[in-house]
């Protein structure tokens, strides 16, 4: 327990002693005041270190940010058991050893039970409040910790994704020049209607370098322009094929995915006028395809890598849809992912996220509004049957709304940690993995 518990448990001692002490205590003296104080104090102290020491103790083996179910149920027990031995310790301490108005064996009898049920009643409400509010400060310390995380998590995606996007501009560039160089030996006339091309094919990349996403039909366009690029350079030795369905249009690719793709296509395999290179681009069941009859040539240098890498990382930050690669003896093809929606550069890949943020949130309403149930019920419940003892002591009828309540604290309970939405929530998660781990299966 802290130095802070320690100085509460302080002040509780002395308020429940001078209560005590000037309502209950007939006579009133130095030496009665002092007893009553060391019996307030033992009762603080003992109650106090000992719930503190049950609830530290299952904090670190079951805290309830992890295991909420288990640790309400632990708690219950704990506390149910805990309080009955440590309030028959302080009673026996009390009227046995202390004041001496009872022997073990009356202790033990009907005289006394009513007086220890009493005691552990209070006790229970006591603890219960206290247990209560330890999950009310776990649980904002997790919300917090949370929310630092998510933002942490947005942040380092959209950093990512713009070190992805800037890798783009120096290698189109580099590429491009690589090509000019090699035209201007080759045919000066090409070289200059490549340059005419190039600079028009550049102002699209510099006009999309800051989206996350365009649309199929601005893609497509872009790659028909570069594909005419590249047929000014190799001619009849390369061949296109565009394919892609019309309804496909208005949907969504990542930007520059087909000029790297057909730039790959290139660069990996030899194109001559007796044995073309014949590239298809065609869309195929929401995804866009980049098929070229697999030629491979010999790499003198080892590649960059930076351009199907660069679009699956890509791809990885939007969607959790994969980038499918297919290659056999004869063709090579690349599969992305076509989007029907476009989604803000802050919210990268939250889709799920964002719904299960929404249903982590109903949840934590949930458990505030029983917790908050609960302390109520911990605060108005004993003030009840100080009133019922103070005014009416024969006639106890602080059980009824102590047994109304309780059972609608018991119901709550149920709601929130058994049988409820939450349990049939978990269920459907259980069926909806097994589904999505049986078609991830069936892909592969």
């Amino acid at each position: 327990m802290k130095r802070k518990g320690f100085i509460i448990l302080l002040w509780v001692s002395l308020g429940t002693a001078l209560f005590f002490f000037l309502f209950f205590t007939k006579e009133k003296s130095f030496h009665n005041f002092l007893i009553t104080l060391l019996i307030s104090t033992m009762y603080s102290f003992v109650l106090g270190c000992g719930n503190a020491f049950i609830n530290d103790f299952l904090n670190k083996k079951f805290p309830w940010s992890e295991t909420t179910g288990i640790r309400t149920a632990l708690s219950v027990v704990s506390i149910i058991a805990g309080n009955f031995i440590l309030v028959y310790f302080c009673n026996y301490i009390n009227y046995v050893e202390i004041q001496k108005v009872a022997t073990t064996e009356t202790f033990f009898s009907k005289e006394y039970s009513t007086t220890n049920w009493f005691m552990i009643n209070i006790a229970l409400l006591i603890s219960a409040f206290l247990h209560a509010k330890s999950f009310m400060e776990e649980l904002k310390k997790t919300s917090k910790k949370e929310v630092v995380e998510q933002k942490l998590i947005a942040k380092s995606a959209n950093a990512q994704f713009e070190s992805l996007k800037n890798q783009l501009d120096p290698h189109f560039l580099f590429n491009s020049l690589n090509v000019l160089s090699s035209l201007i030996d080759e045919n000066p006339a090409q070289a200059q209607k490549f340059t005419a091309s190039m600079s028009k094919i550049y102002r699209y990349v510099l006009e999309q370098k800051d989206k996350e996403l365009v649309t199929v039909e601005d893609e497509i366009e872009f790659a028909k322009t570069y594909c005419d690029l590249l047929k000014t350079r190799f001619e009849n030795s390369v061949d296109f094929i565009f394919d892609v369905k019309k309804e496909d249009y208005r949907r969504y690719v990542v930007p520059l995915s087909l000029q790297l793709l057909l730039e790959n296509c290139i660069k990996h395999n030899f194109a001559t006028s007796s044995k073309p290179l014949v590239i298809k681009i065609f869309s195929d069941n929401d995804t866009l395809c980049i098929e070229n009859n697999l030629q491979a040539r010999e790499q003198m240098k080892e590649s960059a890598g930076i351009g199907l890498a660069n679009i699956v990382q890509r791809y990885a930050l939007l969607t959790k849809r994969n980038v499918f690669i297919e290659k056999s003896e004869d063709y090579f093809k690349v599969k992305v992912p076509i989007l029907s929606n476009k989604p803000n550069t802050i919210s990268v890949k939250t889709e799920d996220e964002n719904g299960s943020y929404e249903k982590a949130r109903k949840r934590v309403k949930e458990l505030k509004s029983f917790y908050a149930n609960l302390i109520s019920y911990c605060t108005v419940i004993p003030f009840l049957v100080i009133i019922n003892f103070m005014t009416s002591p024969k006639n106890l009828w602080f059980y009824f709304p102590m047994l109304g309540w309780g059972i609608g604290i018991v119901s709550h309970a149920f709601r929130v940690f058994g049988v409820g939405e939450s349990w049939k929530e978990k269920k459907i998660r259980e069926i909806m993995d097994k589904q999505k781990n049986r078609n991830n299966g069936n892909v592969r």
